[in-house]
């Protein structure tokens, strides 16, 4: 209740809980925006109400109080009676940049809005059958290429940590399992110019990988794998790394999926496992919704604490080396573990 304590008085306490009841509202508004194209619009240049309602096609009565409230947030600015991108906010809503947010907001938009809203079901019954295979999310290209944009909002911002929290000179090789696109790989290759790296993931991911990597530049130093990791041999390299993976899946199969990439590790090797784990003492509300979100989105998927993940790389053989808490948007964790030489 850190939160309420900050605001002592019993009207502060109770526009504390209606913000909390309503926070929502705040976050409609900011998914609209992203689905109607807005940021977008206006990154051309400032444009009065009537202008921007003409080409968005908004009603002029709510799109006034929608454009004034997104102003309102810190979203927009509102000059002389133009509506611009806030410069702070454009860089993340904007799309085309490297750290563009805008994937991320319209996959909660579509996806993740309407589970959250099955939460008290979630937690009285067990989940519906459907949510245990996510394979289905990657049976439509539209469905993978917007859930890329949305894996890559996040960890862009892990990449730049892992240069930090990895002793990159005394690898040569790495594998991300799990790597999506490859934005992590690629970003690791980039910056460390001695590396050669691949992505494991599904096949469906291949046309993508291929597409980014062109894009980046970095086709010649990162490859792709297609395969299943709980089905498939991983290829041998030095380090592999599994990030936001683990949390889809239960403990037997995280275990598992470790076990697996300890015979993929060269002796001398580690894994990197990066997750928004769980505090020993729980009380991170950060680490907490996102480990429930976790289980709305996945049958048997959460988050966990730092030694449940030291415990799953020990069981498979690994020796703990190190974790720590890293700047990225969830609050990750960066868990090493080494293979003995």
């Amino acid at each position: 209740m850190t939160m309420l304590t900050q605001s002592p008085g019993p009207a502060s306490v109770a526009r504390s809980i209606l913000r909390l009841n309503t926070a929502y509202f705040q976050a409609k508004v900011l998914q609209s925006a992203v689905e109607l194209g807005l940021f977008e619009l206006l990154a051309e240049g400032p444009a009065t109400a009537a202008a921007i309602h003409e080409r968005l096609g908004l009603r002029p009565r709510p799109g006034a109080d929608f454009l004034d409230a997104l102003a309102g947030l810190g979203l927009l600015e509102r000059k002389g009676g133009h509506y611009s991108n806030h410069p702070e906010a454009a860089e993340f809503l904007v799309p085309g940049g490297p750290r563009y947010l805008g994937g991320s907001i319209a996959q909660h938009a579509r996806l993740h809005y309407r589970s959250w809203a099955s939460l008290t079901d979630v937690l009285k019954n067990e989940p519906v059958k459907v949510q245990q295979d996510f394979r289905k999310d990657f049976e439509n290209l539209d469905n993978v290429r917007r859930l890329m944009g949305h894996m890559d909002a996040f960890n862009s911002f892990v990449a730049h940590e892992l240069d930090r929290c990895v002793d990159w000179s005394r690898h040569t090789t790495f594998l991300d399992v799990g790597g999506a696109r490859g934005n992590v790989a690629a970003h690791l290759v980039r910056v460390h110019g001695h590396l050669r790296g691949g992505v494991f993931d599904l096949p469906q991911v291949e046309p993508l990988f291929d597409e980014h990597m062109a894009a980046l530049g970095t086709a010649s130093k990162v490859s792709f794998t297609a395969g299943d990791f709980f089905a498939d041999p991983l290829p041998a390299s030095d380090v592999v790394i599994l990030g936001h993976v683990l949390h889809d899946w239960p403990p037997a199969a995280r275990e598992e999926l470790l076990r697996r990439v300890y015979a993929a590790v060269g002796p001398g090797g580690i894994v990197v496992v990066y997750d928004a784990m769980i505090d020993d003492e729980r009380d991170d509300a950060v680490s907490l919704l996102q480990s429930l979100n976790c289980s709305i989105m996945r049958d048997g998927g959460s988050e966990y604490t730092v030694g449940e993940c030291r415990g799953y790389a020990e069981r498979a053989g690994f020796r703990f080396e190190s974790a720590e808490r890293v700047e990225s948007l969830t609050g990750d964790r960066v868990l090493i573990a080494s293979k003995p030489s």
